[in-house]
Order: structure tokens, then sequence, then C-alpha cells
């Protein structure tokens, strides 16, 4: 079952030639999130061979522009290309008014559903489920409200073994409740125990991506042991103090959160455009935890 993230932006508020603001796209098992959506998002889509009408649902952590400036433009091209699936975007309560008010003014009427789900970004709180997988909002420090976004697949079923189902003439309709944990009883009124059956379930994986903040280790708690956390990392930590009053953190403390809450691996961004390049980045939150690679713009991480 894939579970993936592709970069669409790994830069900070100003895009550059190599690196576009924050967008990243979410992959779950064919079901596709888009988490901010900066100016030019719409174009990272197509560079990297994304169908924007298979984009069911798009998250937005905060009102800065960098993070949300590209998303009417994007809702109006889906319009344009007519979209028929309904669309859902889930961000502060503001965002629908803004919204709402270029899409009046524009005389533009939506040929596709559309949904906003307002959500609180001083909350956690799960705002998506199916049967796979939880969405949940985590709060961050930031110099406007702003959350990042937690996706956690829920435990799964355990998987049955096909030569189990021949060798003991297994019926369809007993291969649900063997998955559920049952045991098989056959005819003779035989006993084969579950775990002779089947294999243990796959274990649930999980993405946090923590959006703009500063060092907070509120966040540890909900984002302990996740396969990959996605932390931004703005400035080296010569300029702490700069980070810490415009409320971001540096590639060293995105480290120590990393180490702190026992994360598989680390991808850090929203690097200032001031770093042309960022493995010096890399290698400061390495000192903190080694697992550590830099977000570039079209990379596509897996999550096994």
């Amino acid at each position: 079952m894939t579970f993936s993230i592709t970069i669409l932006g790994s830069n900070s508020a100003i895009p550059t030639l190599k690196r576009n603001p924050t967008a990243q796209l979410v992959n779950h098992n064919e079901r596709l999130f888009l988490v901010d959506c900066a100016e030019g998002t719409q174009i990272q889509l197509r560079r990297n061979h994304i169908k924007l009408q298979r984009i069911s649902r798009i998250l937005i952590s905060h009102l800065h522009g960098d993070h949300f400036f590209g998303l009417v433009g994007l809702i109006s091209s889906m319009h344009l290309l007519g979209r028929a699936r309904e669309l859902h975007v889930y961000g502060p309560a503001d965002l629908d008014e803004i919204i709402n008010l270029q899409l009046r003014v524009s005389e533009t009427r939506l040929v596709f559903p559309y949904f906003f789900h307002s959500i609180d970004p001083d909350k956690h709180e799960l705002i998506y489920e199916d049967q796979r997988l939880g969405v949940y909002t985590i709060p961050m420090k930031h110099s406007i409200p702003a959350c990042g976004f937690l996706f956690r697949e829920k435990p799964g079923k355990r998987r049955i073994k096909r030569e189990m189902v021949i060798e003991n003439k297994i019926p369809v309709e007993q291969i649900e409740n063997i998955k559920e944990g049952a045991d098989f009883i056959d005819e003779s009124g035989r006993i084969v125990k579950n775990k002779i059956l089947t294999d243990e379930p796959q274990l649930p994986r999980s993405y946090a991506h923590c959006s703009d903040t500063a060092y907070n280790e509120a966040m540890i708690p909900i984002i302990r042991e996740v396969d990959l956390l996605y932390h931004e990392a703005t400035f080296m930590n010569d300029r702490a103090a700069v980070a810490a009053e415009k409320f971001h953190s540096t590639a060293r403390e995105a480290g120590l959160i990393a180490k702190k809450a026992g994360v598989h691996k680390l991808i850090i961004g929203h690097f200032s455009n001031r770093y042309e390049t960022v493995r010096d980045l890399v290698d400061e939150a390495a000192t903190e935890f080694a697992n550590v690679e830099a977000a570039e713009d079209g990379k596509v991480i897996e999550i096994s």
C-alpha cells in the first residue's frame, strides 16, 4: 500500500530558481492530500506528473501567503478543467472568507462540489478519517495561529496465508472473520488456531508535517516515534536569535525535536533563501539526529 510524500516546495517565503515555497503531496493508498499550497504549486504538480483532479483534500497550515497564495489559482484551474468530483479544503476559519471573496468578485461559480472545513490551529484533534487513515492537527508555535498535520494509519487486519486457505478449504465467507482474529472450525469440528492461519498485520505507518514553528517541545507527545517527521529549519544556529524572533526553528532545533521524539527519520525544509545550498543545514541537524536529509523540490519519500 502506497504511503509517500512528494516535496513540491522546500523554501520559505521567497522562491528561488531551484526551490518553491511550501507545498507537499501526501499519497496514501492513492488518496491524494495536498499539504499547503504556495504560489506556483500547480506548476510543481504538473512538473511532477501529478494530476490536479486526483487531489481530494487540501490542508492549509496557516494564513501566511507562502502557504496558501496558490490555492485559489489551483481551485480555479480545477474549475476550468471541468472537475466533477468533490473537493474538501481544511484550514483556519478566515480562509473560507478569502476563497469565497475571490470566487465572488471574479463571478466564478464552481462546477464541482466544494466543501470547506474550519480547523482550530490551537487544538490537537482528528479532522479526517477513513477505514485506513486518520489525519490530526498539531498545534505549532508561530507568529499567527498555525498547525501541522499528523497522518497516522489505523492498525490493519491480520494477513491470511493463501496456502492455509487452500489446505484447510476455508470458505470465502469466513476469511474476513479470520483476518479479524478468529480461529477456523471445519465441518468435522477441528479447530485451526488463527496464528497458524495468518501473519501479523503490517505495522501502522505515520507521517508528521510540522510547518512554521519556533522550537516547541509541546509537540513531542503528539509526534513521538513517527516513521517520518518533516520539520521546518529556516535558519542555521548562528541565527538562532533571528529564528526565535520570527517564530521559526534552526536546523539544530529540528534535529533536537526529532531526537527527543524518537522519530525514525527527519526531513528538514522551509529554508531561508539566504542559503544557496542546504548541506550545512543538514550537517547541523545531524549533530542532534543522524537520520536526516533535506527536502528537495521533486523528491519523493516512501514510508515503508
